[in-house]
């Protein structure tokens, strides 16, 4: 009788455990379910491995936060100090804007790390460095960050907070909120929302770079006269 050949295991080898991976996996846990969800648990069971076995890479909740955050910050383009600085300080913003806008969970911890990663330090050294070979002072140099993230940061947190995606669902809304009351108690306000938010094409987050532009040329009226 011939003898049982063995089955050849076909199971996939076990992708090796990483800081990198977890915090990976962690960003992509945080982007779908908020930051809240995420759990040393919960991301220890979607890696495949037992809880105890994150801590080889990340110390603590605090720790991989602190880690995931350092990624979102690897992700925006950084401005040279060799470009015209208006349009890298611009094109900084827009993509501080853009990686927000893919990690909404991120928008109020980007400033409040007490142990910052290397992508963390190397962005805020740019940015200073690119200002700095521009000819803003120390001082202006503060101000016009300070100016540029509340701005940034001030508009993807109201862009993320609002109650209409688009001009499309602006009727909806505004027909809910208003309602209540007599058809002239706001009439600043119906025309603003008649006249203007309810045109085709309208798009909230097209306010952005109008904005961005009047505070740069600010900046570089600022510049001229220091």
């Amino acid at each position: 009788m011939p003898m049982a050949i063995p089955a050849i295991s076909r199971a996939e080898p076990r992708t090796r455990l990483t800081r990198e991976r977890v915090l990976r996996v962690g960003l992509a846990h945080a982007d779908a379910g908020g930051l809240e969800a995420l759990t040393m648990r919960k991301l220890a069971e979607e890696l495949g491995v037992a809880p105890m076995a994150l801590y080889r890479h990340v110390a603590n909740r605090d720790d991989l936060v602190d880690g995931m955050v350092d990624v979102v910050f690897g992700e925006i383009d950084l401005p040279s100090s060799s470009d015209d600085w208006r349009a890298a300080m611009r094109q900084r913003a827009i993509s501080v804007r853009d990686v927000l806008s893919r990690h909404r969970w991120a928008i109020g911890l980007m400033e409040s790390r007490a142990n910052p990663g290397p992508a963390n330090l190397r962005h805020h050294d740019a940015v200073i460095g690119s200002l700095r070979a521009a000819g803003f002072d120390m001082a202006t140099v503060a101000h016009a960050y300070s100016l540029l993230d509340s701005y940034i940061y001030g508009f993807a947190l109201t862009k993320m907070n609002l109650p209409f995606e688009s001009g499309d669902d602006v009727a909806e809304i505004a027909q809910t909120m208003l309602e209540p009351f007599p058809v002239d108690e706001y009439p600043n306000l119906v025309a603003f929302i008649t006249e203007h938010a309810m045109k085709p094409g309208y798009d909230y987050a097209d306010e952005f770079e109008y904005g961005l532009d009047a505070i740069l040329d600010g900046l570089e009226r600022a510049l001229a006269s220091a």
